[in-house]
């Protein structure tokens, strides 16, 4: 979730974190242009649980233009020595192909420092990905993505995996948030009530047993205890295909919308 960048830290949003990692998430995703890493950080150093047991990520964006400072900036907000996971928020800046190797090389520097454990990339197509891999000497270990049946992105998540990179699916949920009355309705609300689960639950599990890693948001408790449900259930492969046929029949994408045509499913 992102907040305002006031310089103040949000103990509202310190107690939200707090309240996931009672609840048992440990893997705690943020961003430089969320304004949230403080927040984060602080939850963390609270909760006095061992900082090995989480996985931290966060992103660059606003400081593309230096990621040896940017990543400085980011820890020193996290109060940690490290973050698990280091991303290019989004491919958009770059002009040319040599503004996405350039960045690509800077976070390669990060990873060898030691001040990300795993580096990788959000938002990027298979051209983006295209190109960073033709200087790459570490392959981006994910692509954190928009991916719900409504925007299941072609070939991209086959061709990341045949090259070795994983995809993680932001806004899974979409279907049952921003995309309703939809074409997924039916099978979503039979599906939930098969398994025991709310429909949300199902679409995380959806992009699970694809082996795509669900990120989602959320404030409230109870919500977080539910989708800790996830694991307890697996879809089919005949229901995993069936939401897949019937997310094409709509298109829908919630982000970075000013970059794509209205028709563009990549």
């Amino acid at each position: 979730m992102a907040k305002s960048d006031d310089g103040k830290l949000d103990q509202e949003r310190v107690d939200q974190i707090k309240t996931a990692i009672k609840v048992g998430f440990r893997h705690l995703d943020g961003a430089e242009m969320y304004y949230t890493e403080p927040e984060l950080g602080k939850a963390i150093k609270d909760s006095k649980i061992p900082r090995e047991e989480f996985f931290v990520t966060t992103k660059v964006n606003y400081a593309i233009d230096d990621i040896p400072k940017a990543i400085g900036a980011s820890l020193k907000r996290l109060g940690l020595e490290y973050v698990d996971l280091y991303l290019i928020h989004k491919p958009f800046f770059a002009k040319t192909e040599a503004d996405l190797q350039n960045a690509w090389k800077a976070m390669e520097d990060v990873k060898r420092k030691g001040k990300a454990k795993s580096i990788g990339v959000s938002n990027f197509l298979q051209s983006h990905l295209e190109t960073i891999l033709k200087i790459a000497t570490i392959t981006p270990s994910i692509n954190q993505t928009e991916f719900h049946p409504y925007l299941q992105r072609g070939d991209l998540v086959s061709w990341s995996k045949s090259k070795g990179i994983a995809t993680a699916a932001y806004a899974p949920i979409t279907p049952v948030t921003k995309a309703r009355p939809g074409p997924c309705d039916e099978i979503l609300a039979s599906l939930a009530k098969k398994y025991a689960v709310n429909e949300a639950e199902v679409c995380m599990r959806w992009c699970i047993d694809q082996d795509i890693v669900p990120v989602t948001t959320t404030s409230k408790e109870q919500r977080m205890s539910d989708y800790l449900r996830t694991v307890t259930f697996k879809l089919t492969p005949k229901e995993i295909q069936a939401l897949k046929d019937r997310g094409m029949e709509k298109h829908y994408r919630g982000f970075w919308t000013r970059h794509f045509d209205s028709n563009d499913r990549s």
